[in-house]
């Protein structure tokens, strides 16, 4: 009998959850950008709504380091940090992605942004992610992460 060429062996990568967020914000690239590579401004709006940003350290350059450290409402304390892998100026970020707890679950970021008029469509892509409950977990955080930057520009 002869192999099916439409079923692939154990030899086939998995394929890994990834999730993808777009949101238009009242801001131009350059003040998006800023939000993303200040710390300052980082911890305004980084994190859900059930945390606080306490920590934020920003090296927007390839090779440079990102950290942030959020407390949760109920006092857990959440630390994620990476490497940025691609820098273009008020464009376009990619960086890796890994909790402290877990640092064998590294994953990767891309933010890109496009201006539309006076306002910036952000398009989020997190890729390589765990598992499906990583990918809805982290759905949760962007998307509440996000939401906090839509107000912080409002």
């Amino acid at each position: 009998m002869s192999a099916n060429p439409n079923i692939q062996g154990d030899s086939a990568p998995a394929t890994r959850p990834s999730l993808t967020i777009r949101k238009r914000l009242r801001a131009t690239p350059a003040c998006v950008y800023a939000a993303w590579t200040d710390a300052a401004q980082m911890m305004r709006w980084f994190g859900p709504e059930n945390v606080v940003t306490k920590e934020a350290e920003c090296d927007p350059r390839v090779g440079g380091r990102f950290r942030a450290v959020m407390i949760e409402n109920t006092g857990d304390r959440h630390e994620v940090s990476g490497v940025y892998r691609e820098v273009v100026q008020n464009e376009k970020l990619v960086f890796s992605w890994s909790w402290i707890t877990t640092p064998e679950r590294e994953s990767q970021v891309t933010v890109t942004l496009k201006a539309d008029g006076d306002e910036t469509i952000l398009t989020l892509h997190h890729e390589q992610l765990f598992d499906e409950a990583s990918r809805a977990g982290h759905e949760h955080g962007w998307t509440g992460s996000l939401n906090k930057l839509e107000e912080f520009f409002s």
